[in-house]
């Protein structure tokens, strides 16, 4: 994996083609975007396109289209998580061969009726196979987890302060490969950020809570932690984060100035009603030499306007 300091500031945006991007996504991409053009750093667009069953054809290509149309200028060519897998089952057969994650035949099912507690990112799972050995069978679930310890992990983000989290107690030892032979988010962002280089991390608060795990397996992967900055989490009239199970609705890339001005609302830069008149390249300019993140020191989420 390549020394992070060599490249400077690299910051990326990483949506999931499973619809095309909303508000919210939006939001974190002007953020994330932000934070690398103020850095003078490069920024980078990674496709995380791993889970088929979810994916809708033609999304991935019409969240590089509604990124064109809103004038966002990444470093490079598209990344595809895709074209990645080798290197992700390469690492997950390392973690399992040195003893640092385990088969596990546990169903969804099971992990929520034998789990003894509800961590922040769900039933616990409580460790049922850890030392059970299970071979591979085609007639069961295989999952692969790391194994966690009771060691604490903490970080400072950029706009949430100290986070502390002891990880074996609050999340369990988490999948690293799901049963379908489909890998994890948490193995793949990790490996894929330490290859591209990834300096900080800017993204919705709704992945905070995740973060000590991804911590825990770059530690046991021996790879970089870069810096992570969470801003707000986008939230309906009904006080549900925006998504497409909420109904969100895609971004109109027919008006692309009114969308940016609305997330720089959002994000408390208080951009100048004249903008509005101004193409995206004006208005990011405008932004790169306003952007104070600080205003959204402690906020974890907000209403959308």
């Amino acid at each position: 994996m390549p020394d992070t300091n060599s490249f400077g500031y690299r910051g990326r945006f990483a949506p999931s083609p499973t619809g095309p991007l909303h508000f919210g996504s939006l939001v974190a991409a002007a953020a994330s975007y932000l934070q690398a053009r103020v850095n003078r750093g490069k920024w980078l667009l990674r496709i995380e396109d791993l889970d088929p069953p979810r994916e809708i054809p033609g999304a991935a290509e019409r969240i590089i289209s509604t990124l064109e149309a809103h004038g966002f200028c990444w470093h490079g060519p598209v990344r595809w998580q895709s074209s990645h897998l080798a290197e992700y089952h390469a690492v997950a057969e390392r973690l399992l061969t040195e003893g640092q994650a385990y088969r596990c035949t546990c169903t969804r099912k099971a992990v929520r009726r034998l789990a003894t507690h509800i961590g922040p990112t769900g039933p616990v799972y409580p460790g049922t196979c850890r030392n059970l050995n299970h071979s591979i069978s085609s007639q069961t679930t295989n999952t692969l987890r790391l194994r966690t310890t009771n060691s604490i992990v903490t970080f400072a983000d950029i706009l949430q302060g100290e986070i502390s989290c002891a990880v074996a107690e609050s999340i369990g030892d988490f999948i690293v490969r799901r049963g379908d032979g489909l890998f994890a988010y948490n193995l793949a962002v990790v490996i894929d950020d330490a290859r591209d280089g990834i300096t900080e991390v800017v993204r919705g608060c709704d992945l905070l809570d995740i973060t000590p795990a991804q911590i825990v397996l770059q530690q046991t992967l021996c790879l970089p932690t870069p810096t992570y900055m969470h801003v707000p989490m986008v939230i309906n009239k009904r006080g549900q984060k925006l998504s497409k199970q909420t109904g969100a609705s895609p971004i109109d890339d027919h008006r692309p100035e009114a969308n940016l001005l609305a997330a720089l609302e959002f994000l408390r830069q208080d951009p100048p009603a004249r903008l509005i008149d101004e193409p995206p390249a004006q208005i990011w300019a405008w932004a790169t030499e306003h952007w104070h993140p600080e205003k959204l020191t402690g906020q974890r989420q907000l209403n959308q306007n």
